[in-house]
């Protein structure tokens, strides 16, 4: 089975997949080819920028830019590139990026590792630190400001939204098929 055909939630466990691209701490931004069936390097972060957390998408949906869901997972040490990890979603971010003067959506979920001890008891996004909320939208703000677009958060919303959003990501992505997909 292909990694954009593998289904958005666990059967057995009920928790969501997420396929990491860009590790925690990296600088480098990689982007899953679907295409190509690998990973691909797309970016290098400014000096002095990397992500915070792993970040990754959830296979078989598209957000509003046309791509598969984005994910921040939060665990104790960074993954690996195209490793499969089951995560917990706590919320998301709704958020719209300009570019060009053309507005679209990109929401940026944000899950936990299902089997992490540090993050057992985060069950939605109100149980993280403000603190680290507003570290977490300065990151996304940063790095999309820094490539000249412009990000706009519309609010924070707790899983049900979360789940709800990928609902619908599934069928947009069964509507265009991986024909979308990039």
């Amino acid at each position: 089975m292909r990694i954009d055909q593998l289904p958005p939630f666990q059967s057995q466990s009920g928790e969501l997949n997420v396929i990491i691209e860009t590790p925690q701490c990296s600088r480098n931004k990689f982007t899953y080819d679907p295409d190509l069936e690998l990973f691909r390097l797309k970016k290098t972060l400014p000096l002095g920028a990397s992500f915070p957390y792993d970040f990754g998408f959830v296979p078989s949906t598209l957000g509003g830019d046309g791509d598969p869901l984005d994910v921040l997972v939060l665990m104790e040490e960074p993954g690996v590139t195209g490793c499969l990890v089951e995560v917990r979603l706590v919320g998301v971010l709704e958020v719209e990026q300009t570019k060009e003067g053309k507005t679209v959506r990109n929401d940026r979920l944000i899950a936990v590792f299902g089997q992490s001890p540090l993050y057992e008891a985060v069950k939605e996004v109100e149980d993280l630190a403000e603190g680290l909320l507003k570290q977490i939208e300065h990151f996304f703000r940063s790095y999309i400001e820094a490539e000249g677009q412009q990000l706009r958060v519309l609010g924070r919303y707790g899983a049900n939204r979360a789940i709800e959003l990928i609902r619908e990501g599934e069928k947009l992505y069964q509507k265009k098929g991986k024909a979308g997909v990039a």
